[in-house]
């Protein structure tokens, strides 16, 4: 028997030069980053005007390098350098650059080789697993060796339709002592809350920024402390998971936990969604940090005037250069890896309508980035979610440039929704119209599942406080409650705060249980705020994007505190599942009534009276079986007193029952025993009903 032929070491191919004092060799130069090879790591890194690239070793946990080792001039084609390093051991060594060229700010030309500058294709980045402390003054990178076991494991392909997401921030869902878990704060954590998920009918999580983000360096300090940035929309690195999001940091291995979340999750039939910063970087403008793209080639990664300043249609000091050829690439090449090596099922653009500027800020009305996205062939099964507006005033809802690829968060939806269950004057068309899907907004034929619905979000108040609060309440956040959104279309259903006057704590339950009764009856693709289906409260602050505190944190025990809110999000979640002709067209009905209808106060109105504050869609098709007709009719009264309502007529012995009715207690049935109602129906003040069409028995 041959014994097996053995791999030939790398050192063994070619003649090697020595740099640093280590041997070294040409490398590989389509893998960027620090890549493990067998018995070497390969460093590729790429400048368009730097005339000198240096790799910086240190030891764990240091600030002083022990070792530089200049890229020799030979190891470079075009602008990139790739150089395989011999000898190093992966745990035992973190690095960085060190990059030089011209200085000519006026053209945006800031090299500085002094600097040291974390790898814009790290993997990992080190020292950031201590939350909340300060980590220093510059960023190293870790190599990483991806050896994480997918087995069998696949991922879900749920139609946009059918999704129901749940938009969570990873520390904040358990870090609380009340969440109960072994590993607050952590990827960890959120798993085991996993049989929590699932009982309450899930099926997509959006995670806020999970990228490397220094929430200390990029908080600020006010004379009560220091706030720290907990949301996280200030990226360090595109390819690096936040190490202080993970219960183990052992080196080598980080991302590992967030993948095995990805992998349960995936396996439980839940689907994990990315809410992604390519808007802006960490790195700010003229005053802000100079940590990576500035120093490897600020002009070509960042947006600048004509003078070299930046633009900021972030609202965060300076605007990534999305649309440049070399931006462009990395950022598919970013969303390509999460996807292959994390197994993402979707992405969340915060600020996208910036995805679709050209470099000089101007709108472009077919993105080369975008278009790149919408027919990348990895891409080709994850969601797509564009935030359709930016902070330079660009808003597409509607409009963004989606080439048929990418849904959009409905902004109308939230702003029409709120204005109409808080008994707003004549919004009831245009609540009507976000109901089944915002046609106006999106052709059925051209954008098809491309409203994601949302009344509440991170950004924001939470859907019990919008019932709490006629003001935002935001001085901790330190800059006089000047910040956050000023028309957040809130009622405080006469107390603000929390009160002890029954009555107004009645009313707050049944507005929002009309909440989620227009949500999750109204087609498109619904999505809610963690903790929003328990009643958690914010304390009035809208914009809590600086407060690691019990502001943010969820409160667990509000799950018995407020039962009767979970146990009525989680009846209307499941009914939505079970009646899938809110969610889309189904075969036509025998009862010949329309897929979709609009109905007053009487039915098959004409002409609809819009300002009724009496929202009545009824959504009609055949089973998924295709055995029996399943007709569901929405009504809400926004009104301060009740309607007597005529309801459309069934045919033969068919009878309308009702399942919910959210003046009453318990606001729901079981359709199994739900009781049959006349052809005329009292809707109470500030009440939503649903009634289901029974077929005689």
């Amino acid at each position: 028997m041959k014994d097996k032929p053995q791999t030939p070491l790398l050192n063994k191919l070619t003649p090697m030069d020595e740099s640093g004092g280590y041997p070294v060799r040409s490398g590989l130069f389509d893998l960027n980053g620090a890549t493990a090879l067998p018995d070497a790591v390969n460093f590729t890194v790429q400048s368009l005007h730097a005339t000198a690239i240096t790799l910086v070793l240190f030891h764990p946990g240091e600030e002083e390098p022990f070792a530089a080792i200049p890229f020799p001039d030979h190891y470079r084609i075009g602008h990139v350098w790739s150089m395989i390093v011999f000898g190093l051991d992966i745990a035992a060594f973190e690095y960085a650059y060190q990059v030089d060229g011209p200085q000519d700010a006026a053209r945006g030309l800031i090299f500085d080789k002094t600097k040291f500058l974390l790898d814009p294709w790290a993997r990992a980045v080190t020292g950031q697993s201590d939350w909340g402390a300060d980590k220093g003054r510059f960023y190293k990178a870790r190599v990483v060796r991806d050896a994480f076991d997918w087995g069998q494991a696949y991922q879900p392909e749920i139609p946009m339709e059918d999704l129901i997401i749940y938009e969570l921030h990873v520390r904040g869902f358990t870090i609380d002592p009340t969440s109960g878990v072994k590993c607050p704060g952590t990827f960890a954590g959120l798993k085991e809350k996993l049989p929590y998920l699932k009982d309450l009918g899930v099926n997509a999580v959006e995670l806020m920024p999970i990228f490397e983000f220094d929430e200390y360096g990029s908080g600020r300090d006010i004379e009560e402390g220091r706030l720290l940035d907990y949301w996280g929309y200030n990226t360090l690195s595109f390819m690096t998971p936040n190490t202080s999001y993970a219960a183990d940091d052992a080196p080598g291995h980080e991302g590992d936990e967030l993948k095995d979340l990805i992998k349960t999750f995936n396996q439980n039939g839940i689907e994990v969604i990315l809410d992604v910063v390519f808007n802006h970087t960490a790195e700010g403008g003229e005053g802000g940090p100079f940590v990576t793209f500035k120093g490897f080639d600020n002009n070509v990664y960042y947006m600048l005037t004509p003078d070299g300043h930046y633009y900021n249609f972030s609202g965060c000091g300076n605007t990534l250069n999305c649309n440049h050829p070399v931006v462009r690439n990395m950022i598919l090449t970013c969303l390509r890896y999460w996807v292959i090596h994390y197994r993402v099922d979707g992405f969340r653009f915060d600020l996208a309508s910036i995805l679709g500027r050209n470099e000089d800020g101007s709108p472009n009305s077919a993105p080369p980035l975008l278009e790149s996205l919408a027919y990348d062939p990895i891409l080709g099964k994850v969601k797509l979610i564009a935030e359709a507006w930016d902070a330079g005033g660009l808003y597409q809802v509607g409009s963004f440039p989606s080439f048929n690829r990418f849904a959009e968060w409905n902004g109308k939806y939230r702003d029409d929704l709120r204005s109409f269950l808080k008994g707003d004057d004549g919004v009831a068309q245009a609540a009507a119209m976000r109901m089944i899907g915002s046609p106006d907004l999106y052709h059925p034929e051209l954008r098809q599942n491309a409203s994601v619905n949302f009344i509440n979000c991170h950004d924001g108040f939470t859907l019990y406080d919008l019932y709490a609060y006629n003001g935002k309440h935001n001085e901790a956040n330190g800059w006089d409650n000047t910040d956050g959104d000023n028309n957040g279309l809130s009622w405080n259903c006469g107390a603000e705060g929390e009160t002890d006057d029954p009555s107004v704590n009645r009313l707050r339950h049944r507005m929002i249980a009309n909440a989620w009764t227009a949500l999750m009856c109204s087609r498109g693709t619904p999505m809610f705020l963690a903790g929003d289906e328990f009643g958690n409260t914010q304390f009035g602050n809208n914009n809590p994007y600086c407060q690691d505190n019990k502001i943010s944190w969820l409160d667990w025990t509000l799950l018995e505190t407020n039962l009767d809110i979970l146990a009525f999000a989680t009846f209307m979640i499941r009914f939505r599942k079970d009646h899938p002709v809110i969610t889309r067209a189904m075969p036509a009905s025998a009862s010949g009534f329309p897929a979709i209808s609009f109905h007053g106060v009487h039915p098959w109105k004409n002409s609809y009276d819009w300002e009724d504050k009496l929202i009545a869609v009824m959504y009609a098709g055949r089973t998924a079986d295709g055995k029996a007709d399943d007709i569901v009719y929405v009504a809400i009264n926004a009104y301060w007193e009740p309607l007597e309502v005529s309801l459309p007529l069934l045919l033969g012995h068919a009878q309308w029952t009702k399942v919910v009715d959210t003046s009453e207690s318990p606001k729901f049935t079981d359709e199994a025993s739900a009781e049959a109602v006349p052809g005329q129906l009292t809707i109470d003040s500030r009440t939503a009903v649903v009634l289901v069409a029974r077929a005689p028995q």
